[in-house]
């Protein structure tokens, strides 16, 4: 399962909705703002990719984490107000690949912090054999096997190598995916046996 879909997995079983954004995605403080102020009771706020948050946003965030509050600016100057608005209670989840360059102050504010491992070698497969049957692709277990096996136990990589061996397939194999003919894609796309691309290396 990729992080978006686990959340929605969680959202399912809590009985709530979630929205889902991503840290670039909230500019300023009024997309912020948008945001929480829509959520409703008990919901999900997904945010993925959390550490390219705008530094100004996410101290704008502490509040909202802490004590479901959102501090807002009103006016200019002299004149400048702070309003504390009430939020509803929310949960939020951030999502990352690079958690090293979380700051501080935002990882502490989580109550939990899980790490998601890769997967292993008969879930790769499943996972295959899956997208397999979406695409309407003949592919016999050896096949699903070279192609998890040269997939760095990564979902997103494993379904970017079954398209183009399924269109190596479709012009050199009748459209099947034999162990052979799934060795014959990824050696023409310079894959190696461990999933490495000529970049990689």
């Amino acid at each position: 399962l990729g992080k978006t879909a686990l959340s929605r997995i969680i959202a399912n079983e809590l009985g709530t909705s979630i929205r889902t954004t991503s840290g670039p995605a909230i500019e300023h403080q009024g997309a912020l703002a948008s945001l929480l102020m829509s959520l409703t009771s008990r919901d999900i706020l997904f945010v993925d990719e959390v550490h390219r948050l705008n530094r100004v946003v996410e101290e704008s965030l502490y509040p909202a984490m802490e004590d479901f509050m959102l501090d807002v600016v009103s006016g200019r100057g002299t004149g400048a107000q702070v309003l504390r608005l009430p939020l509803k209670r929310f949960t939020l989840i951030g999502a990352t690949t690079r958690a090293a360059l979380l700051t501080g102050p935002l990882r502490d504010r989580f109550g939990l912090i899980f790490r998601l491992e890769f997967y292993d070698l008969p879930a790769m497969e499943a996972l295959l054999e899956r997208a397999a049957r979406v695409y309407r692709v003949v592919m016999e277990d050896l096949g699903a096997t070279e192609i998890a096996r040269r997939s760095r136990r990564t979902p997103r990589v494993a379904l970017r190598l079954l398209r183009r061996v399924r269109d190596y397939a479709q012009v050199m194999a009748e459209g099947i995916i034999t162990l052979e003919v799934a060795r014959d894609a990824l050696n023409a796309l310079g894959i190696d046996d461990l999933g490495l691309d000529a970049m990689d290396r």
